[in-house]
């Protein structure tokens, strides 16, 4: 079996093509959709089997992808035909030249195409390190596109409308754009092949099926993307697609060696928890007899089913895809399983980190124990979220990849899990700071009946610079106060400032113990942590505090041609813009640094997706503090 990846931007026609794909010869495809709208189908082609993983195209679904990657021998990126939507395909490109996987480049929907193939291409080649080159050219009648013509082959196709393209004689008008075209195939062909080099320096013609054996040769090693045409909603286009994968899309021994791990004996590729059912886990084995029974991951796997989730598949041949089932050590957190142990991808499947946050808790407080399993449970599945507890209300602080994602979560733990969720946003982690310097005298003293309490200090609190923290010392002098109570005026201290005045957390500032006076009998550490919280407090108070809010420093990751448009939205979210470049290791990709307060993150998060189109994504982290005006 080889399996095989379809992505692209949403509305390119993706789930059309694999469905087209998949009922060339008729049959009966089996189709099974998993976890966040991804999906896989099973059929058959020219009697072999096959199996593509179809990827949702939203920009949420991007950390769904990687694990799809890595269990497939090549993948298909599916591109509608307009030149303005390259930038849509940037993600998309990038995350394929990471993995360095063979890639086909197919352009769905020529029969409403607006802009010529060429055009297309060489925008799609902006976002692109390797080469981009059609191996078919359109073929037009009246100005609609009427066929195909392969520049291998040199052979014309006319489209027929849900039926197989049949042969035709190549228009003589063409022979010249068919020349053009074909010619500059074989240069980025020959740049692969010396002896086509040399065939193309003697103005020598080369035979058809060395053309092919070099294109082969290309897409394995991932030298270059090759281009097909068609509009799968027509079944156009098809044929000549699904041929050129069997011809060319590499076997199972080529993935085990990008992998670079003999020890691999099976890959995760999507994941589900399936009602009634549990935790599923959609696997690829890379050597012959996984099965129930068998270790994977670090122990046995309970059995293993087709995709109706429930035909037993008895063990896998090397290449074969199943279902886990009872296998509760896998996750898609570490989808690479080996017999002793589970581990994770290399470095390119790492997604950037999740930053659209929010605070679930369950509507009924009974459900907090569930919620928390069912949560978990999720995470397992899903590598596009992270799950903390937020320190200030002690609710689940839950971070997606974006409004879709999350109602997506909350969705799953209504319907699979049965538990109702309330989400709410997170405000800002705002901080408060002394005014000026103050200095402050308290006494405490408490009589209730045998031992008292007693306690006297004289403090001086003084603001520091934004980042110092928290310090504390002491000048008394004469054993006023002994020594081995002045640790618990200090712990007084960080105890006032946990809420300050305005109800937020107390930073920046230095406490120093000037005098004091104690009790032979009465005095105790209790009473002088009292004393010392008290004073603070009431020097708080007394002085006044600034309100400090939370500034980001921002790295984003955005195509060259959005970067601009950067500016003026981290500017009317009242940031600072630090500066752009380009990304060294992403062709057609800036790397755009600000400082944003951290109460603009979430608008950040909704303008940043419509000014890049939801091409582009960010890293966030605590830059410092500074006083709000």
């Amino acid at each position: 079996m080889r399996v095989v990846t379809i992505l692209g931007p949403s509305q390119a026609g993706k789930s059309t093509l694999t469905a087209a794909l998949a009922a060339l010869e008729g049959g009966r495809p089996q189709r099974l959709a998993l976890h966040a709208d991804t999906a896989v189908t099973r059929f058959d082609f020219m009697g072999e089997p096959w199996a593509i993983l179809d990827c949702p195209g939203s920009a949420d679904a991007l950390p769904l992808i990687p694990t799809a990657l890595a269990a497939s021998d090549a993948a298909i990126l599916c591109v509608p035909a307009e030149a303005d939507a390259a930038v849509l395909a940037a993600p998309y490109l990038r995350m394929l030249e990471a993995a360095a996987l063979p890639t086909y480049l197919f352009i769905n929907k020529i029969d409403a195409a607006a802009d010529r193939m060429s055009d297309i291409t060489a925008a799609l080649q902006s976002y692109c390190g390797h080469a981009i080159v059609l191996r078919e050219i359109p073929m037009t009648e009246n100005g609609a596109i009427v066929g195909f013509v392969d520049l291998i082959s040199e052979r014309a196709w006319e489209f027929h409308e849900g039926k197989r393209s049949s042969l035709v004689e190549l228009p003589k008008a063409m022979s010249e754009a068919e020349q053009q075209a074909r010619a500059e195939l074989l240069d980025h062909l020959a740049d692969f092949d010396d002896a086509l080099l040399e065939e193309l320096i003697e103005d020598q013609k080369p035979m058809t099926e060395e053309v092919y054996d070099v294109a082969t040769k290309a897409l394995q090693h991932h030298d270059l993307l090759p281009a097909f045409i068609g509009a799968a909603a027509h079944n156009n286009g098809l044929m000549r697609l699904m041929k050129s994968l069997r011809h060319e899309a590499p076997t199972l021994d080529v993935l085990t060696e990008r992998l670079g791990d003999g020890e691999i004996v099976a890959l995760g590729a999507f994941a589900d928890n399936v009602k009634h059912l549990g935790k599923t886990i959609l696997i690829r084995a890379l050597k012959d007899g996984v099965g129930a029974g068998q270790e994977i991951g670090g122990h046995a796997i309970g059995s293993v089913v087709g995709l109706d989730a429930h035909t037993p598949l008895g063990t896998l041949a090397a290449g074969e895809i199943g279902l886990t089932v009872k296998s509760d050590h896998l996750s898609l957190d570490n989808p690479v399983y080996e017999r002793g142990a589970a581990r994770r991808l290399p470095d390119w499947a790492r997604m950037h980190a999740p930053n659209y946050r929010c605070l679930i808790a369950p509507t009924g407080e009974r459900d907090e124990a569930r919620l928390s399993a069912a949560l978990a449970r999720l995470l397992e599945i899903d590598p596009g979220i992270t799950l903390a507890q937020d320190d200030r209300t002690g609710k689940h602080l839950l971070s997606s990849q974006g409004p879709l994602h999350q109602r997506h979560i909350v969705e799953k733990l209504q319907t699979v899990f049965g538990i109702e969720v309330e989400v709410s946003d997170i405000s800002a982690a705002l901080r408060e700071t002394l005014s000026k310097r103050v200095e402050n005298h308290y006494r405490h003293r408490k009589q209730s009946g045998g031992a008292g309490q007693f306690a006297d200090v004289l403090i001086e609190v003084i603001p520091l610079e934004r980042g110092a923290g928290f310090s504390f010392s002491e000048e008394v002098k004469g054993g006023a106060v002994p020594r081995n109570y002045i640790p618990s005026v200090e712990a007084g201290a960080q105890d006032a400032l946990s809420e300050g005045p305005n109800g937020h957390p107390v930073v920046d500032i230095a406490v120093t113990l000037k005098d004091g006076k104690h009790h032979s009998v009465d005095s105790s550490d209790f009473a002088f942590r009292t004393a010392g919280k008290m004073a603070v407090k009431e020097a708080l108070t007394e002085a006044g505090t600034r309100v400090l809010q939370p500034i980001r420093r921002l790295r984003i990751d955005v195509p060259t041609a959005f970067s601009g448009a950067l500016v003026p939205l981290i500017s009317g979210l009242h940031g600072q813009v630090l500066g752009f470049s380009n990304n060294p290791d992403a062709t057609g990709w800036d790397v755009f640094e600000a400082l944003l307060p951290e109460s603009a993150e979430a608008d950040l998060f909704q303008a940043m997706a419509g000014a890049t189109r939801g091409t582009a994504w960010y890293r966030s982290e605590l830059e410092h503090y500074e006083e709000m005006h």
